[in-house]
């Protein structure tokens, strides 16, 4: 299923050389092997971007927590995302970011049987959201995405500020700064695809290259810096990026 771009806010992605000389977003990892990182986007100060469509599989009154895989199976992924002010580069604390993307099937929870595949669907998995701390860092851990027919592989993101937590632990409220999508290099892509659970899905995978929403922009499109966990690729991998957003 293919999406088309909506409107364009100015939006600030800072790449990793960016967030280091800022000193936000740090985040210890094991050392990547060579094969599997993914190098950031040639280091610039601040890069501009455009928004991104939500597309058709965004549910309001998702939960607040920071491992949203539930019970899903597949390649671990652990995402540092960094929020900062785009006037003033600043971190920006107390901001919701949240997430939503497909299983290995390509199945979103809530929509189970889009994509060709039958599993349970609880409306809940592999969505939800996390408050950055006051160093503007958000952290989530999730599983891998698969892809749908149409779609290169991907995650949903939105970020809000000013929510209120309910208490059967959503949100409410507030305002909504942001909404694009986290996207994955090819090379490790490739070799996540050849795992039985993510092997398993039907449906004829569309490349980066190939995909009409990804616009070859790297970090400034949200091109994910990888890193992996370990030496081999069912170990898993680390993502970060760097959003900077209009504040005020």
């Amino acid at each position: 299923m293919t999406e088309n771009s909506i409107g364009r806010r100015t939006l600030l992605i800072a790449t990793g050389a960016t967030a280091a000389t800022l000193a936000v977003g740090a985040t210890a990892q094991q050392p990547p092997t060579a094969a599997d990182q993914v190098p950031a986007a040639a280091a610039a100060v601040c890069t501009l971007t455009k928004e991104l469509t939500e597309g058709p599989y965004y549910l309001d009154g998702q939960l607040v927590r920071a491992d949203i895989s539930e019970d899903k199976t597949g390649i671990p992924l652990k995402l540092t995302l960094t929020v900062v002010d785009d006037d003033t580069c600043a971190p920006l604390g107390n901001a919701l970011v949240e997430i939503w993307h497909c299983d290995a099937l390509g199945e979103y929870s809530g929509f189970v049987g889009g994509n060709g595949h039958d599993e349970p669907d609880n409306g809940t998995f592999l969505r939800g959201g996390v408050l950055t701390g006051s160093d503007g860092v958000a952290r989530i851990t999730s599983v891998y995405p698969g892809w749908y027919r149409g779609r290169c592989v991907h995650i949903h993101v939105k970020v809000h500020t000013g929510v209120t937590l309910t208490p059967d632990g959503s949100f409410e409220g507030g305002r909504e700064l942001h909404t694009g999508q986290l996207f994955f290099d090819e090379a490790v892509t490739r070799r996540v695809a050849t795992v039985p659970v993510y092997a398993a899905n039907t449906v004829p995978r569309t490349t980066l290259a190939q995909d009409g929403i990804y616009d070859d922009g790297g970090a400034a499109s949200g091109l994910l810096t990888l890193t992996a966990l370990g030496t081999s690729t069912t170990a898993g991998y680390a993502g970060t990026l760097t959003l900077g957003i209009e504040a005020g």
